[in-house]
């Protein structure tokens, strides 16, 4: 489990690919200290397993699947990522709940600037719709940010400056994918909502 509250951003090194099992190896300064090899650490949103920490970075193994369903299959050498720890006991809770777990990938239609914030208009799957709530939590490429608005197929969200200069935000442009976790509570919420009514 993850909060959404990017911890640093980390260097593609390597992405390469053995049978079925793809290889990612990041550059990283501070999410390898006190993590151990079978941690869970989020990457750009993606709950992936350490199976390698080195000096200065860490590698993971993703299945075919993982790779399929989220933007991580784009990621070449000299790709900005953004990398998250899993929560222990007694942490804060900055963000909101965030599994690691994608549940679309969201294409980036458009980016604007609204006094002095940076808005992001993103398009989705339109039948995801139910998992989305104007003021709700939504995470974006790993970030927990907050839903401004919402149409049919696209969500708006506001990001402050700190957000955008220290997040992948910052290098992204329209068209770019993004990985989207919905809010696990409107998740649960909406998948009770039918059931009620039997």
């Amino acid at each position: 489990m993850f909060t959404g509250i990017i911890e640093e951003l980390g260097v593609v090194k390597s992405f390469s690919k053995t049978g079925s099992v793809s290889l990612l190896t990041i550059n990283q300064n501070i999410i390898g200290q006190n993590t151990n090899i079978g941690d869970s650490i989020a990457v750009n949103g993606v709950c992936l397993t350490v199976v390698k920490n080195e000096a200065g970075s860490l590698s993971f193994e993703m299945m075919p699947i993982t790779s399929q369903d989220t933007n991580l299959r784009k990621l070449s050498a000299g790709a900005k990522v953004n990398l998250e720890r899993s929560l222990k006991l007694g942490d804060r809770l900055s963000g909101h709940f965030v599994s690691g777990h994608i549940d679309c990938i969201g294409v980036i239609r458009r980016k604007k600037h609204i006094s002095g914030n940076i808005c992001f208009e993103i398009a989705y799957p339109v039948q995801k719709a139910a998992y989305l709530v104007p003021k709700g939590s939504v995470a974006v490429d790993g970030i927990s940010l907050t839903v401004m608005d919402k149409k049919a197929d696209i969500f708006a969200v506001h990001i402050i400056p700190h957000t955008f200069k220290n997040t992948t935000l910052s290098f992204k442009a329209a068209s770019d994918e993004v990985n989207i976790e919905f809010d696990l509570l409107a998740k649960i919420n909406s998948s009770a909502v039918p059931v009620s009514r039997y």
